[in-house]
């Protein structure tokens, strides 16, 4: 059996992303550097600010710059922490050390990604709902099959997203073009439609005052309300798709949180392969966030206006844009699905959910507004009258704790702060402690 070495690396939640933004202002700052006779990507230029988790890891930086001694827990971004199981760790490790032999060495990849995993994600989580490993494509984990997927659809679409939602769905819009000019007066961009999701409408849109989009893209448990939606409420969402020729982008990569009867994929309602499309993520079933592995799922029935197979365009997207995931990330994503990993997972999964269970406890004690911390590893809370990140401000100087302004993932989410279960027990706990004392 092949021993895993301990690696060292940067301290947890401290981003790269400052120190690299410091060097290039300061190159831009002493004159170095030529123009070429290339213009920006306008689209680019039309991306608001910076991308919002690189955002939070500057003021990271700066509070441990400004408080050395500070003992900084972080609640932002949700980044798993517990160590992946040790028989999936080791099924990545054995498979590595193969490849130093004649017998287990192995090049590159089927682009779709190795079928015998493709073959289990269908028996694991889509066994009753009759999708066939060849409509699964196997990648390097969901926010880059979003990417895809908006190489895939062109700037030509019109989108749909809840507000608030997972960034990487409205800046992959602008980037690719389909988002029009941003509003400050609305904090919206013009082409793409905000479908509200609050407290007030039970996290679900209305959509009988939704206008018709190409595109809609849903995510449930939703990032960051925690709301995973019910199956009429999916019901609802796929009978509106299908009325309306759409096409639903359905994110999943939280589905193994869900603790009801909540559906855990699009493909449980009836008539959505004709009208959806699924990404899913090992990053927060399994701990992958660093190593990487995800699925996207195309199903055969669903068809662009022409009637040619949507599927068949995603294959050539990934056939040129991709190499396929990495063959060790497979291998950890087959000991994933085996019966002693998946066991392992779900140890995991109740850790977090625990975690949870303890922040939600602990806010909602001192009276504060909070959702979710139930099919899902976040805790949504609300802050009437304030800004979020006056409210992220006030509790990172106050409690050394870093949060997620909710604004940050649409307007709307202001008022709304996003704190993460993501954490090691006793960091929990020192955090729940420290807010009570907060907000007591």
């Amino acid at each position: 059996m092949y021993k895993l070495p301990t690696f060292c690396s940067m301290p947890s939640g401290v981003s790269l992303w400052p120190r690299m933004f410091q060097a290039s202002m300061k190159l831009q700052n002493e004159g170095y550097g030529r123009c070429t006779k290339v213009p920006r990507n306008v689209n680019l230029e039309r991306l608001q600010k910076d991308y919002l988790f690189p955002e939070i890891s500057k003021h990271e930086l700066q509070h441990l710059q400004k408080y050395p001694n500070a003992k900084l827990i972080s609640l932002g971004i949700g980044d798993t922490t517990e160590p992946i199981p040790e028989n999936i760790a080791l099924g990545m490790a054995n498979y590595a050390h193969a490849l130093s032999t004649t017998e287990g060495y192995s090049g590159y990849g089927a682009e779709k990604g190795n079928q015998v995993l493709r073959k289990a994600i269908v028996e694991t989580f889509y066994k009753d709902v009759l999708i066939k490993d060849t409509e699964v494509f196997v990648s390097d984990g969901a926010q880059c099959d979003i990417s895809r997927l908006q190489l895939l659809l062109g700037s030509k679409v019109t989108i749909a997203v809840q507000d608030p939602s997972f960034p990487a769905y409205v800046d992959s819009s602008v980037i690719i073009g389909q988002a029009g000019d941003f509003k400050d007066e609305t904090r919206k961009y013009q082409n793409i439609e905000y479908m509200h999701c609050g407290p007030q409408n039970n996290f679900f849109p209305d959509l009988m005052a939704t206008a018709r989009t190409d595109i809609i893209f849903f995510c449930s448990p939703n990032n960051p309300t925690a709301h995973a939606a019910t199956r009429e409420q999916l019901q609802q969402l796929v009978k509106f798709a299908r009325d309306n020729g759409s096409i639903i982008i359905f994110d999943s990569a939280y589905a193994s949180y869900i603790m009801d009867d909540s559906p855990r994929s699009i493909y449980e309602i009836p008539g959505a392969k004709e009208v959806a499309i699924e990404i899913s993520s090992f990053s927060k079933f399994a701990g992958f966030t660093g190593v990487r592995l995800g699925w996207t799922v195309v199903p055969e029935e669903l068809l662009f206006s022409s009637g040619f197979p949507v599927i068949n365009d995603f294959n050539r997207i990934v056939s040129t844009c991709f190499n396929g995931a990495s063959n060790i990330s497979q291998a950890g994503g087959l000991a994933c699905l085996s019966s002693e990993g998946f066991g392992a997972i779900c140890s995991l999964i109740d850790h977090y959910r625990e975690n949870a269970k303890i922040l939600v406890n602990s806010l909602a004690s001192v009276g504060l507004e909070v959702y979710g911390g139930v099919n899902a590893p976040y805790a949504w809370v609300h802050f009437p009258g304030s800004k979020s990140w006056d409210v992220f401000m006030e509790i990172l100087e106050k409690a050394h704790i870093i949060t997620v302004p909710g604004c940050g993932f649409g307007p709307g989410g202001e008022g709304y702060i996003r704190m993460s279960a993501f954490g090691h027990r006793e960091r929990i706990l020192e955090a729940s402690w420290r807010l009570e004392k907060l907000f007591s």
